[in-house]
């Protein structure tokens, strides 16, 4: 081993559910220290579940995004706080005009030390006053991760000027200061 290969970190992976996945990636892209945002399904019961099956409800599954980042750049509790600012994680298998169990707010965690950290961030979340109703966020251990088809990846970058794009994706971005 070389000195660099000694000093560097190693990527770690969050998961987050927080309606649908093409806006969560399209936040998640942006922050300093991830690596990837993929797009996908988690949390359901069905082997390799197709979108149809998933926009259905028969799957299970809720989009999620699936991020690989670099914890010496951005920390997972900070991945955490911008996961609260995405989405209104007050809304029961809802993000807007986005209805259904597909829809959930939801962390996967890897690890029980990210389970803690999911817990006390949603508790401090909860308390800050910033939600007026109760936070009904899941937080469950992490389950198969089946990435979606292809043409959902990187859709805000691949179709900046489509109207999802431009009236949700965009507006979630300047929301959070992002461009």
């Amino acid at each position: 081993m070389n000195g660099n290969q000694e000093n560097a970190t190693e990527m770690e992976v969050a998961t987050f559910g927080a309606g649908c996945f093409w806006c969560v990636e399209a936040v998640f892209e942006k922050i300093e220290g991830v690596h990837s945002v993929v797009s996908g399904y988690k949390g359901g019961k069905t082997k390799n579940p197709t979108y149809e099956q998933v926009c259905r409800g028969d799957s299970g599954h809720a989009e999620v995004v699936r991020i690989e980042f670099d914890p010496g750049i951005v920390s997972y509790d900070r991945l955490l706080e911008i996961f609260w600012q995405a989405h209104d994680p007050t809304q029961l298998n809802r993000q807007g005009a986005d209805i259904g169990t597909q829809y959930r707010s939801v962390i996967f965690y890897h690890s029980e030390l990210q389970k803690e950290k999911a817990e006390a961030s949603k508790s401090a979340a909860d308390k800050s006053g910033k939600f007026k109703k109760p936070i009904v966020t899941q937080i469950v251990s992490a389950q198969e991760f089946y990435a979606a088809e292809n043409y959902h990846q990187d859709y805000f970058r691949k179709n900046p000027q489509a109207p999802y794009s431009q009236h949700v994706i965009r507006e979630k971005l300047k929301k959070l200061g992002l461009k």
